[in-house]
């Protein structure tokens, strides 16, 4: 069943197994004023078990990338296209939200896969050394420590 996330009433609906649910949630909601505010787009979510091919497409881009298999739970999942870019997200239990921004024409296209650390989670073992992540504050999400790679493939 599919959820609007609401950025003013923040809930964590779908992710109360999270050992860090309330920032978790807090990340989710930052990622839906963002769409909200830049795009007018309404950011919803799916259960991870009803949105297999987003995970899919995730899982893939990470693996064939760089070598990335996450141990983490996979909650939620949200997949949608603004303009003309293709959105992914994974919002993962121990506080991990991962999304990939593929743009699908133009003369330089952007691709990447952003990680977005929830606060209170320590950095998962798969990305530790591997990445530097800097600091965002956030009044929804506290502190987010963010980190991306461009994606090199076509996918």
């Amino acid at each position: 069943m599919s959820y609007i996330v609401d950025f003013t009433s923040v809930s964590t609906a779908g992710l109360e197994s999270s050992p860090v649910a309330e920032s978790l949630a807090g990340l989710r909601a930052n990622e839906a004023r963002y769409f909200m505010n830049k795009y007018k787009h309404e950011f919803t979510v799916l259960p991870a078990t009803e949105s297999p091919d987003t995970l899919e497409y995730v899982q893939r881009i990470l693996k064939e990338e760089r070598q990335l298999e996450f141990a983490a739970t996979p909650l939620q999942t949200s997949r949608f296209q603004v303009e003309n870019i293709d959105w992914a997200f994974v919002f993962y239990e121990d506080g991990l939200g991962v999304n990939v921004l593929y743009t699908l024409d133009g003369p330089k296209p952007k691709r990447a896969v952003g990680f977005k650390l929830s606060e209170g989670m320590e950095i998962p073992a798969e990305l530790e050394g591997r990445f530097k992540f800097a600091r965002q504050k956030s009044k929804l999400a506290g502190t987010i420590r963010g980190s991306f790679f461009v994606i090199k493939g076509e996918y």
